[in-house]
């Protein structure tokens, strides 16, 4: 989808807004993946930006069928939230949108991919039981050009390079979807189980190593960066180079770009998805205290 010149335009704050999403099926992707594809008729005002576009989702909490929020203004509606009982809060959870279209009935949908690992995460448990009407709210893109896209290679760039895990996947996925003919990458994702390994469809001249996760802690950072070292890339004079999934890999990984195969910090792009050993809501209360870490490419290491 294509920016407007009125998009451009568009103030800070209109950039995102409120939308109500209704589930219209679900479809099994592999042993970890489950696409819920939604529906509704605010989507018509829903402009995502493509690449890694993210947007948050309000899940119902346990015994609700459907999302319910006291405010969706945009002045109130976060202390109104956090005000709200604990078993009565709708669980706001980050997640990219792996597509965004209209279909030939004039039906708007987007479609978000949930990775499945039990009732271990609201997430996990919500998407293992989303049946067809069932109701969520989002904070979504307003307007096609905005920051939640973080996917940004500069104009002279001659390689992508991109390293994701499961968590990851459907952004580094739709990424994939968008590149043109010839774009030349190398990417290593990593998953938990050999049947995660999805088609990826692209008509970028891909180079994709699949990790399957064999540790956890640091073995599991080892065994991706023996992948990254045992899987050297086509030269390039400009790579670019996109990072996401566990905080700590993640690192891990940009250092070994910037270090080991002298790519300038300035072209990595890196997010933490999450961390070991943290819940997304100490990792929300550590980012509206400005405590999260810097994910501007020219941070230091």
């Amino acid at each position: 989808m294509t920016a407007t010149a009125q998009d451009a335009d568009a103030p800070a704050a209109a950039h995102f807004r409120f939308f109500a999403l209704e589930v219209l099926r679900t479809r099994r992707l592999g042993h970890s993946f489950l696409r819920v594809t939604f529906g509704g008729e605010s989507l018509a005002d829903f402009r995502s930006g493509g690449y890694d576009q993210s947007l948050s989702l309000f899940l119902p909490p346990p015994g609700h069928e459907h999302t319910v929020l006291p405010s969706t203004d945009e002045d109130t509606w976060f202390g109104a939230w956090r005000g709200m009982p604990d078993e009565e809060r709708p669980v706001m959870r980050s997640y990219t949108v792996r597509e965004q279209r209209r279909t030939d009935g004039g039906v708007d949908e987007v479609d978000i991919d949930f990775v499945l690992h039990g009732d271990t995460s609201p997430a996990s448990h919500w998407a293992g039981r989303a049946v067809t009407g069932r109701r969520i709210m989002a904070i979504g893109p307003a307007v096609a050009e905005n920051k939640s896209v973080r996917f940004q290679p500069p104009a002279a760039t001659d390689a992508i390079w991109m390293y994701a895990d499961e968590t990851a996947l459907p952004a580094a996925a739709a990424i994939l979807d968008r590149l043109d003919a010839g774009t030349r990458v190398r990417a290593w994702f990593e998953v938990p189980h050999e049947d995660d390994r999805l088609d990826l469809p692209t008509l970028a001249d891909a180079d994709i190593t699949w990790i399957v996760r064999a540790g956890a802690g640091r073995e599991r950072t080892e065994q991706v960066l023996e992948a990254l070292r045992s899987g050297e890339p086509a030269s390039a004079e400009a790579p670019y180079a996109w990072l996401a999934g566990e905080a700590g890999t993640v690192r891990a990984v940009r250092r070994h770009f910037v270090q080991e195969r002298s790519v300038d910090r300035r072209a990595v792009r890196f997010t933490g998805y999450w961390r070991l050993g943290a819940s997304e809501e100490e990792l929300l209360a550590e980012a509206y205290a400005g405590q999260a870490p810097s994910e501007d490419p020219a941070s230091e290491l």
